[in-house]
């Protein structure tokens, strides 16, 4: 029976410390999964996606988050290393675009791959 509480012990102890270790090391970076759509619903590749954190830089295109970022041939984009925060999203290719149609997220997940469908018409 002792050597059950040893074991048990251990085991929480190990768990505790990774846990902590994880989190102060950051391992789980907060991210951002785009995929742009057309008005068919078919991915749109080659759209560049731009992140703002306030409406403001979104209307006025200034200020971006990060880099501007193309889409796959999936449509897909993804944003690393962000912070847990609703982002004003803008998906262009050509004339079209995502604007007004659903451009601010929710807030983000920490820690999570967040996703979000926009569509550009």
């Amino acid at each position: 029976m002792n050597k059950y509480l040893q074991v048990f012990s251990f085991l929480i102890i190990s768990f505790l410390t990774l846990s902590s270790f994880r989190a102060n090391i950051g391992l789980l970076p907060t991210s951002l999964k785009i995929t742009v759509l057309n008005e068919l619903g078919n991915p749109v590749e080659s759209a560049k996606v731009t992140l703002y954190k306030t409406k403001e830089d979104y209307k006025a295109e200034t200020n971006p988050v990060t880099e501007t970022m193309l889409t796959d041939e999936k449509g897909i984009v993804k944003f690393k290393n962000l912070e847990p925060i609703p982002y004003y999203v803008l998906a262009e290719l050509d004339k079209k675009s995502n604007i007004g149609a659903g451009v601010l997220t929710n807030t983000l997940l920490e820690g999570k791959t967040n996703k979000v469908n926009t569509i550009i018409e």
